[in-house]
């Protein structure tokens, strides 16, 4: 068995080439980077900024109750409240603020009528 060996050259591993990016690839790879910080700013906007403060002391109620009769309909009622407002929007803060979900009310439900509407 006959082994070669050669002496005084030294052993040269292959060197990997560096990596070169093209503007193209340094542009996605930016992106890419900034995507965690563009979702926290997203985030602080929807779910940071200032919170609600709770008051301890209650508002003044702005409305009053009137209960509905038999035979009366919300146009009814609202041209009854007020002869300078339009009805129909007497009807629409009615129905907002009782939070009705159609305009049709039943005898004997109470109905919250703000009071800039009343005579």
């Amino acid at each position: 068995m006959t082994a070669v060996h050669l002496i005084g050259t030294p052993r040269t591993e292959a060197r990997r080439p560096r990596l070169h990016l093209t503007r193209r690839g340094r542009a996605v790879v930016g992106a890419i980077a900034s995507l965690p910080l563009a979702a926290a700013l997203v985030a602080f906007a929807i779910f940071g900024g200032s919170a609600a403060v709770a008051t301890s002391s209650a508002q003044q109620a702005d409305f009053s109750y009137v209960t509905v009769h038999s035979g009366e309909s919300l146009w009814s009622i609202a041209s009854g409240l007020s002869s300078s407002a339009d009805t129909r929007d007497v009807i629409a803060d009615i129905v907002n603020l009782n939070q009705l979900p159609t305009s049709e009310v039943q005898p004997g439900q109470r109905l919250a009528i703000p009071t800039k509407y009343e005579k």
